[in-house]
């Protein structure tokens, strides 16, 4: 089952010991942009060739700009037996909203 998590939940986490595997699935052109800390970078169109990349036994975040893409990947990954899944909602622009307002939108 795929989760969601607010950006407040995600700044949360990451100060915990216990922080999530943070996955960005924008493409790399929009990372010049702006970005969050995150583990791994990989395009939603890579994810086929480089999904395997990833652990499965840890809770992965998946995030892009708004949530749309990070929840397909979200899909992809738990139809390839990944179950620790949870999608960021609002993605990079909620995080520029909420809780760095001087991050750059596009």
């Amino acid at each position: 089952m795929i989760k969601t998590m607010t950006v407040s939940e995600l700044q949360k986490r990451v100060q915990e010991s216990t922080k999530p595997f943070l996955l960005d699935v924008r493409e790399p052109h929009e990372l010049d942009i702006c970005k969050l800390a995150f583990d791994e970078h990989i395009p939603l169109g890579d994810l086929p060739d480089d999904y395997e990349k990833l652990p499965k036994d840890a809770e992965i975040v998946v995030y892009c700009r708004s949530g749309a893409r990070s929840l397909r990947a979200c899909e992809f990954l738990e139809d390839h037996g990944y179950g620790n899944l949870t999608n960021l909602s609002g993605g990079v622009l909620a995080w520029a909203n909420d809780i760095d307002p001087t991050m750059q939108k596009y």
